[in-house]
């Protein structure tokens, strides 16, 4: 299990280190958000997930990114506030970052290397997923517009591994 995958990195909002180490043995779902974006109200289905399955291994971790049409206008401080108090969030978010660009995030470096998108290794918009297996391994990649829900499938099928 000595996987790149768990050696990376983030941040939480208030700046506390967020060790992939930990995360071994877990199904990771790795969402790039914004509050202001249309699709926002997929965060809800991101919830329902993460209580749902939650205590069989899964983790939600949302990537807040202002990089689409500037619709994470939220800073590190209020963002969380804001995502419990619209969308009921409960689930882990990092600070703000980049998921394309010269200040690509690690994290969507690696994930993007290993699971390339209709636009190839970019991210088209806004809450792309990305699926992670228990040993640390990129399993799928999901356009912005596929809905939570519809992941299920694949959730239950990683988690039963």
């Amino acid at each position: 299990m000595n996987q790149p995958f768990y050696q990376l990195e983030a941040r939480t909002p208030h700046g506390k280190t967020i060790s992939f180490h930990d995360f071994k043995g877990k199904v990771l779902l790795i969402v790039n958000t914004a509050t202001k974006c249309g699709l926002a109200p997929q965060f809800e289905g991101l919830e329902a997930l993460h209580r749902q399955y939650s205590n069989q291994g899964l983790i939600v971790l949302g990537f807040p990114c202002n990089q689409f049409g500037q619709q994470e206008p939220e800073t590190n401080e209020t963002i969380g506030e804001t995502c419990k108090i619209n969308y009921g969030v409960g689930f882990p978010l990092t600070e703000k970052c980049d998921v394309n660009g010269r200040n690509t995030h690690p994290v969507f470096k690696y994930l993007k290397s290993r699971l390339s998108g209709f636009f190839g290794n970019r991210i088209k918009w806004n809450f792309t997923k990305f699926l992670v297996d228990r040993q640390g391994n990129p399993y799928k990649r999901y356009a912005p517009t596929k809905l939570p829900e519809s992941l299920e499938q694949d959730i239950v099928f990683l988690l039963k591994k």
